[in-house]
């Protein structure tokens, strides 16, 4: 009997052994440093990159992975460079695809290829952030590049390369520009640009900052002009015009660096949240005739509950207390807090982060790349913080630390009653690193249904994040195509569960830091397989209701497929 029982729990011990994320960037030959160019001059844009996507450019069903590169700056030689990059390491951006298989015993193989030169890529710039999105409705994703200098339009021509087509297209913005999203905010069926641009600042006359202490350091943007953003409306025809100044976008500058849409106010119109450094964020409320109005002052999202504004770097807006409206949470500086804005379902906001367990936790740390998505498959949204300073730690600095920023990264479980708990030291070795982290994005990578995580650390690594525990529960997997055949970002579904929440989620790739993340839909099921039924809201208006999709795989929904269902 003692054998027996032996024999039951060993499986189960093996499996509370096992890390939650697992870094297997290394094995997987996701092979990729950041470099930022470092000379000791301490340049403003040194530590703000870099931005990371996940997309699946080759239509072959998995996520490949877009990782965006540094360089020398002010015309510095690579000899100058404080941190060289390891030897080999290309310095411009890269592309690798994914080369996902399934092993014998059902499992997944990751193996990971750099195609960037076979693919026709040519980025060299000093690279910020990425966007990805069908704008010619093609059946392609294509890539918006945000750099330090002039940004790039790679069009996915289909056959495995990419033509950069920024000047036909008319989306060339030669100023400092971080997260860039697409959205379709007039609804006539191809996705508009909506570009994120930071602060004036060029290398020939960067200025000295210095720490308390009087030693140099990296200067606040405050000290920069903010610049505006732009809005670029897609004609239709492969180009597009700006309509910055015709939609309100343009005529209020913003140190911006993060970017989210979602219909906050629930009236069917994508709307714009800019998340600015230091300055008041922007909440641009879509006016359904072309034009956005900024209510996030009247929204209570422009400042914080004490009436001041914050860093503001990553941003994402979900459902997390499953009342079917999207909250917005942000990622701020040390000493600030990250800041949980909680929506009541009109398109107001209470600042909820000391009520919700987030604010102590987050006040020692600066973070970067973030989201809500179910790590554990129970059904409510965790979160994730992306964490690296931006001014000398003192400490580190003294140790002899050549890159005297980092900090390791931070996760928060969702107990499911409106509040979180940190979870970070049973998350797996991975999260015991201190790395200088920035963009993240999330997605499931190995197809097995659990969202893992791609980090780019600033002057490191990339890591690749396996998640080793959501797919422990049951799940249900979707990918929502409008009636051109790309993914209907800005879709909302709604899952009907017997005596449990409905499940609310959005399709979207946009939102972390200067990312591109999986768009397509996990829905955690806990210990059920069990639903009642699914309903589709498309960002045409159209409702659709889906029955007898079966749990723990994927599903491709076309919008006009299912039921109709009029809206009430």
């Amino acid at each position: 009997m003692k054998r027996l029982l032996l024999a039951a729990l060993l499986p189960l011990a093996a499996q509370a052994a096992t890390p939650w994320f697992e870094d297997v960037a290394e094995q997987s030959g996701l092979r990729f440093w950041h470099f930022n160019g470092m000379s000791g001059e301490f340049y403003f844009a040194e530590n703000v990159g870099a931005g990371v996507a996940l997309f699946d450019y080759d239509n072959d069903g998995d996520l490949d992975v877009y990782l965006v590169q540094g360089a020398m700056l002010g015309g510095k030689p690579l000899a100058r460079a404080l941190i060289p990059p390891p030897p080999g390491q290309p310095l411009t951006d890269r592309l690798f695809r994914n080369d996902l298989t399934v092993g014998k015993d059902g499992r997944p193989r990751l193996r990971f290829t750099d195609v960037t030169e076979q693919a026709g890529i040519r980025a060299p710039h000093y690279g910020m952030g990425v966007a990805a999105g069908d704008y010619d409705n093609d059946g392609d994703v294509d890539l918006y590049v945000t750099n330090f200098g002039p940004n790039q339009l790679w069009r996915n021509d289909g056959n495995g390369r990419f033509t950069e087509v920024t000047a036909p297209a008319g989306v060339g913005d030669p100023a400092w520009s971080v997260s860039a999203a697409w959205l379709d905010y007039d609804r006539d069926g191809d996705l508009d640009l909506f570009v994120g641009d930071y602060v004036a600042w060029d290398a020939a006359h960067n200025k000295a900052c210095y720490a308390p202490t009087g030693e140099r350091d990296y200067c606040s943007p405050s000290f920069f002009k903010p610049l505006p953003n732009h809005l670029f409306r897609n004609d239709g025809d492969g180009r597009f015009t700006d309509v910055s100044g015709p939609s309100g976008i343009g005529k209020a500058p913003g140190p911006t660096l993060g970017v989210i849409v979602a219909d906050f106010n629930g009236d069917g119109w994508p709307d714009v949240y800019a998340a600015n450094d230091a300055k008041a964020n922007q909440l641009w409320i879509n006016q359904k005739d072309g034009t956005f109005r900024d209510e996030a002052l009247l929204a209570g999202v422009a400042v914080n509950m004490e009436g001041v504004p914050e860093a503001s770097m990553g941003v994402d807006a979900g459902d997390f207390d499953g009342d079917g409206d999207e909250d917005l949470f942000m990622t701020h500086l040390l000493g600030e807090t990250n800041t949980l804005y909680v929506n009541d379902g009109k398109g107001w906001f209470e600042d909820r982060t000391l009520a919700t367990g987030l604010a102590a936790p987050s006040k020692g740390y600066t973070a970067f790349g973030t989201a809500w998505f179910d790590y554990d498959n129970d059904g409510w949204l965790d979160l994730f913080t992306a964490n690296g300073e931006v001014r000398i730690v003192p400490i580190q600095a003294k140790a002899g630390d050549k890159y005297p920023l980092h900090q390791p990264n931070q996760l928060f479980h969702n107990e499911g009653k409106g509040r979180f708990r940190e979870v970070t030291a049973q998350a797996g070795p991975v999260f015991a690193l201190s790395e200088v982290s920035r963009g993240t994005a999330f997605g499931d990578i190995d197809n097995d249904g659990d969202t893992d995580l791609v980090v780019s650390n600033n002057n490191g690594w990339a890591r690749l994040l396996l998640n080793q525990v959501g797919n422990r529960r049951h799940w249900l997997g979707l990918r929502l195509l409008e009636r051109h055949g790309r993914d209907a970002y800005g879709a909302r579904v709604a899952l009907a569960r017997k005596g449990r929440p409905v499940l609310w989620r959005r399709v979207r790739a946009d939102g972390s830091y200067a990312s591109a993340n999986d768009p397509r839909i996990l829905l955690g099921l806990g210990e059920a397989t069990a639903y009642r039924h699914l309903t589709v809201y498309w960002p045409d208006g159209r409702v659709e209701r889906f029955q007898g999709l079966a749990a723990d795989r994927y599903h491709t929904l076309r919008e006009g497929s299912g039921q109709p269902v009029k809206r009430k």
